[in-house]
């Protein structure tokens, strides 16, 4: 179920193109270079575009055709509801091309990074509060614990650093999912941030989803009243989702030195939501690293990056880190790192009593019937064999095996000892020297 969350207060579109917060060459060039890459002559179809209002794109329009670098075309466009046709000058084509051998950067204006800084505060994911049915509702799916669900909801409402660890398979990265779920409302993401003339595409529609009520068209939004600045696009709270791939090069600007444009690093493009750093302890950094790349931004909640030239900035950091592990928090971390991390939660293997729910419930789930005489075998005969240590993800890979087997045999669903075993077996992998 989605949370209420505190509405959160729209970007409001610009009335002028000094409210846009941007240079006036920078957004003609913007403008010239999207002209040309793409062979868009209207004004509205423009301003679809570069994001900005049209009385704004008309502006620049008409910017362009004084400095001689745009000319009307002389023609009105049947099909555009009698528009007039621009196209570039000779010296406006010379002029894009120039400006595209600086930054091949073109399409929406961007937002300036002091207005992002803005509107970040206006939605941070520390204005979240998430109540026991909220979190509960977006958990229902999970046999957990009441205690766990005690440690969870309030550090996801602190929207603070989290550490979960515990033995594999127990549901760390399904809990990390259902934390994600629960923080049901939306922002607004830039599509892209200025800061000292260079722009950082921030909007990636991997990451972000777009809301379905979102409203792209500039004009429309004219007719509705311009309910929020198009050079945002209205998401769900982002969620960034890294395993043992994750490198410290990831939390850097990337510039893609070919076409000279920057791309925001993960955490920025998951600013308002969460990011979740899963199995902890398998990446090619060691976590100490990795952590304290991150102890700045966890306390004071703004990031540095730096362009290539090396000038560096701050961007705000309002992010729910997440950060899970099978290892025990003192083997990748010193004490000073620990302190860093706000909550830290153990996710332990469930009891036989809640081993039996989840069981039943994947069972139900799968179409498989229960066979008391399977599970008698399973609990009294194989799990001793483990010291009765059980784990979330078992029922689900032993009832799945038993499905692939009856499948193979021709025979309906069923469980019993026999299949247990056969079941198991592929469970674990025996202790012994392979000869090479």
């Amino acid at each position: 179920m989605n949370m209420i969350a505190p509405s959160v207060i729209a970007p409001t579109p610009p009335r002028t193109l000094a409210d846009t917060g941007l240079n006036t060459v920078l957004m003609r060039d913007i403008l010239l270079k999207t002209m040309f890459r793409t062979n868009m002559d209207t004004v509205s179809g423009l301003s679809r575009l570069i994001c900005l209002p049209i009385a704004l794109t008309q502006e620049l329009v008409d910017m362009g055709r004084s400095q001689r670098l745009i000319e009307a075309m002389g023609t009105l466009h049947a099909n555009s509801g009698g528009e007039m046709g621009y196209q570039l000058t000779d010296g406006g084509k010379a002029r894009a091309l120039d400006a595209l051998t600086q930054s091949e950067y073109y399409g929406a204006m961007p937002v300036p990074l002091a207005d992002y800084s803005v509107q970040m505060k206006k939605q941070s994911i520390r204005n979240i509060q998430l109540t026991r049915p909220q979190l509960m509702g977006a958990m229902g799916h999970l046999v957990l614990p009441p205690t766990l669900i005690d440690q969870l909801g309030p550090a996801v409402s602190s929207g603070r650093s989290i550490l979960m660890y515990g033995p594999p398979g127990n549901g760390k990265s399904s809990i990390s999912n259902g934390i994600r779920d629960a923080i049901g409302d939306r922002i607004y993401i830039p599509r892209a941030v200025e800061y000292a003339g260079q722009v950082i595409v921030v909007y990636d529609p991997i990451v972000h989803t777009a809301a379905s009520e979102e409203i792209d068209d500039p004009t429309a939004l004219r007719k509705s009243g311009s309910r929020f600045d198009s050079r945002y696009v209205y998401c769900d709270r982002p969620t960034v989702i890294t395993g043992g791939e994750l490198s410290l090069d990831m939390l850097d600007l990337t510039y893609n030195p070919t076409a000279r444009t920057y791309t925001a690093p993960l955490q920025m493009k998951a600013s308002g939501g969460v990011f979740i750093v899963d199995d902890l302890g398998r990446q090619a950094e060691p976590p100490q690293k990795l952590v304290n790349r991150w102890i700045v931004p966890l306390e004071e909640s703004r990031d540095i990056l730096a362009l290539q030239s090396g000038e560096k900035f701050e961007v705000p950091f309002d992010t729910l880190v997440i950060f899970s592990t099978n290892f025990h928090p003192n083997q990748i971390f010193d004490k000073a790192a620990l302190r860093r991390i706000f909550f830290k939660i153990k996710i332990d293997g469930p009891g036989q009593s809640d081993y039996l729910k989840i069981f039943s419930l994947v069972a139900k789930k799968r179409g498989m019937p229960l066979g008391e005489a399977a599970l008698v075998h399973l609990l009294k005969v194989k799990y001793p064999t483990i010291n009765n240590v059980y784990a979330n993800y078992q029922p689900v890979f032993l009832i799945d095996q038993m499905i692939a087997i009856c499948d193979f045999e021709g025979i309906p669903y069923q469980m019993t000892p026999e299949l247990i075993d056969r079941a198991w077996s592929n469970m674990f992998v025996r202790e012994e020297e392979i000869l090479h």
